[in-house]
């Protein structure tokens, strides 16, 4: 008869020995410590049925004499697998070792383990669990899936099947732990991977919609890297002929919801978490393969620190994810943006396509635009109008004027805004700024605007949009900082004033509309354009970073002018998606060359 030894007594591994058990099969759960001194009393097996003790047999590593029809279910977190396994592999069975005589099923996240297996073990099966089970406290697992406790797709590694994974898998669904036999594993590890990389944000911060949209950027960036990689992940909801919703989590009593993830848990524990086989793999993947991950490298590397530092759970607020992943507050791109849409609070959109000399926005936008996206002309409603030119072109509209025009947008306080163009947000930018400005945080840009959204394959509409329900928004004005004319000379004496002008505008060499060429004394000029890449999307958090540390912006006050407010506001985007906050001068070249009594610098210069 299969006796499964189960290698590690965490959540996973513990919830199965205990299923294993109550199955009738016999199993026994290798733990240590406290957790295994509480174990030896039996489990404390926390259900929505109610508590059971269960009486699974436990045992310490080298208390264990391994038997020719023992299967090794390797269930310690992927940290400690290589250790693990090092030792089970030497372990004596009827005269060959554990590695050539037993087979190893591997049932850690990440792409890692299967690999370290194989180049010990001759039989390795990997396995992809999903279980809501948490294991905070010694002796005790709180399993709340329900009917089923967990489940479980399993194959030969690297590929294939066979009758011992057959057997395998009918025990553990006899288990509450329904199974399906793979023949590609990999891709169905590689297909879980992306859904646990949000599992660092949920140990470190509380519920919110920014770590919401957090780890869809984290998914989202792992889907390039995969693509970049030519890995195709598995995809549960197509591919697996278990029910999904099987395990649904429901109250178990005496026990307070709000559990978290693996990380979390491990957090609870004080043990050492995971993250470098999940994000970290990511960030590994996307250097084998010539690219970056800085999204979860970015994620990974706040968690060691939190470590370091002794944070615990829920220490962190959304500021601190904004300066860990400043981009996930200011971008959107178009998958993750598509999946918003699908979901309960849908943004609303603005299309916000305007050129300067192009007086055409609405016919662009009625001949395409993203699923119900209401046109907004910058013009007349982004921007309010002077007789006095020392007011520039596009002055800030009131905040009464701009209110009234977002409610008619169907801007809402509890609803995201998600603004574009198909300039590469160098109109959509004006909007984002605005509305930010006066009160409303959570908007975004759709990074690569249009041509992104068409790019990903997503849907676009023709013609007039209905008027949208109208919004109840509450602006204020003041929430980002603004520069006139004596601020942004002072700034571009004592701190760091940005020109976002092409360079000639800057050098003065041509001046197609101001009726002065040249810059603001002591500005230093830094084109918008140089904030995409070749795609019109926004560059990488990390070479934008990169691109202002060399201008000097993080370490003194920066702000930002362009000719008339407009592209100047997609600049702030940018360094606000690098990390550096900055102040608009929203008259910008326009107010300033208009006014005689305001010196006028040319050249390459300051």
């Amino acid at each position: 008869m299969t006796r499964y030894v189960v290698v590690g007594a965490g959540a996973v591994g513990a919830t199965l020995a205990a299923e294993l058990h109550l199955a009738g099969r016999e199993v026994v759960l290798v733990a240590r410590g406290a957790h295994l001194d509480a174990l030896r009393g039996g489990l404390r097996y926390l259900r929505p049925e109610g508590e059971q003790r269960v009486a699974v047999p436990a045992a310490a590593q080298d208390e264990v004499a391994l038997r020719p029809e023992d299967v090794l279910l390797l269930a310690t977190k992927a940290q400690d697998a290589d250790a693990a396994l090092v030792t089970w592999a030497a372990r004596p069975v009827a005269g060959r070792t554990a590695a050539a005589a037993l087979p190893v099923v591997v049932l850690q996240n990440g792409l890692d383990t299967e690999r370290a297996a194989l180049r010990r073990f001759a039989t390795v099966y990997g396995a992809v669990v999903w279980s809501p089970t948490t294991y905070v406290t010694p002796g005790e697992v709180v399993s709340p899936g329900a009917p089923a406790a967990g489940l479980v797709w399993l194959g030969r590694f690297p590929a294939g099947r066979d009758a011992r994974a057959g057997e395998i898998a009918a025990d553990l669904t006899a288990a509450r732990h329904p199974t399906q036999v793979v023949d590609d594993v990999p891709r169905w590890k590689a297909g879980k991977l992306p859904v646990v990389l949000g599992n660092a944000l949920d140990a470190l911060y509380p519920p919110s919609p920014l770590r919401e949209r957090a780890a869809a950027a984290l998914r989202a960036e792992a889907h390039e890297v995969y693509r970049a990689a030519g890995v195709d992940p598995a995809d549960p909801r197509v591919e697996s002929t278990l029910d999904l919703g099987s395990p649904a989590v429901h109250p178990v009593p005496g026990v307070a919801a709000g559990g978290g993830r693996s990380t979390w848990q491990s957090l609870r524990r004080g043990a050492s978490p995971e993250t470098d086989f999940l994000n970290g793999e990511i960030v590994l993947l996307a250097g084998l393969h010539g690219t970056t991950a800085p999204r979860n490298a970015a994620v990974a590397d706040r968690l060691r620190r939190a470590v370091a530092d002794g944070s615990g759970v829920h220490d962190l607020d959304d500021a601190d994810l904004t300066a860990t992943l400043p981009a996930v507050s200011v971008l959107v791109d178009a998958r993750s943006l598509a999946a918003e849409l699908a979901g309960d609070t849908p943004p609303v959109l603005l299309d916000v396509r305007w050129a300067l000399g192009d007086p055409h926005g609405r016919e662009h936008h009625r001949a395409g635009h993203l699923p119900g996206a209401v046109h907004v002309p910058l013009d007349t409603e982004l921007a309010a109008h002077s007789d006095d030119p020392r007011d520039g072109r596009h002055p800030l509209p009131d905040v009464a004027s701009l209110q009234a025009a977002a409610r008619r947008w169907g801007v809402r306080a509890d609803r995201p805004v998600v603004v574009y163009d198909a300039t590469g947000g160098l109109a959509a930018g004006r909007a984002w700024w605005l509305l930010r400005w006066a009160g409303h945080d959570d908007v975004r840009l759709l990074d690569g605007g249009l041509a992104a959204w068409t790019a990903a394959g997503q849907r676009v509409e023709s013609g007039e949009v209905p008027d949208p329900e109208p919004g109840d928004v509450v602006l204020t004005g003041g929430a980002l900082p603004v520069l006139d004319a004596d601020s942004a000379a002072a700034l571009a004496r004592d701190g760091l004033l940005l020109d976002a002008r092409a360079g000639e505008r800057y050098r003065g060499e041509t001046e197609p509309v101001d009726p002065r060429a040249g810059h603001v004394p002591g500005a230093v000029n830094a084109p918008t354009a140089d904030n995409l890449d070749t795609d019109g999307r926004f560059r990488d958090p990390a070479a934008l970073r990169a691109r202002f540390a060399a201008l000097g912006a993080l370490d003194r006050p920066v702000g930002v002018y362009c000719g008339s407010g407009v592209t100047a506001a997609h600049q702030v985007a940018a360094l606000a998606a690098a990390g550096v906050p900055a102040a608009l001068y929203p008259g910008s070249w326009s107010a300033w060359s208009n006014d005689p009594t305001r010196p006028v610098a040319t050249g390459a210069e300051p």
